[in-house]
């Protein structure tokens, strides 16, 4: 018999630097793109907002007024009452996936912590 057999198979190999420190730009990268998605859609939203508030007016004196919208890159004419509605439902909507991103960003970020631990990885001091 070989002494192979009598270890256990529940060690684990410890990563190379070089994997560990892939491991952390997977995370950095990860975490900077979910931030930036983040800051793109609350953009956006801050559009919606800023369209909606200066329809309400319009809205509320004239709903039937004409409004254009652009629909897949095509300019389609609607009217007030119609286009407020679909925003609306759009903000709600982007607002909704924004939640989503930030809940895998909080995940992500818990993760990194982890790995940061378990891998005894601090920052360095800036020079």
């Amino acid at each position: 018999m070989s002494s192979s057999k009598t270890q256990p198979k529940a060690v684990q190999q410890r990563p190379s630097t070089q994997d560990i420190q892939q491991q952390y730009n997977r995370y950095q990268s990860d975490l900077q793109t979910l931030a930036s998605k983040i800051g793109e859609f609350e953009q956006e939203v801050e559009e919606h907002n800023l369209v909606l508030s200066t329809l309400d007016e319009a809205l509320t004196e004239e709903p039937d007024r004409k409004c254009f919208r652009l629909v897949g890159g095509v300019l389609v004419e609607r009217t007030v009452q119609d286009v407020v509605p679909a925003l609306q439902t759009n903000r709600d909507g982007i607002q909704k996936l924004i939640a989503s991103l930030t809940e895998q960003y909080k995940g992500k970020e818990e993760e990194f912590e982890t790995f940061k631990r378990d891998f005894n990885i601090r920052p360095m001091p800036a020079s």
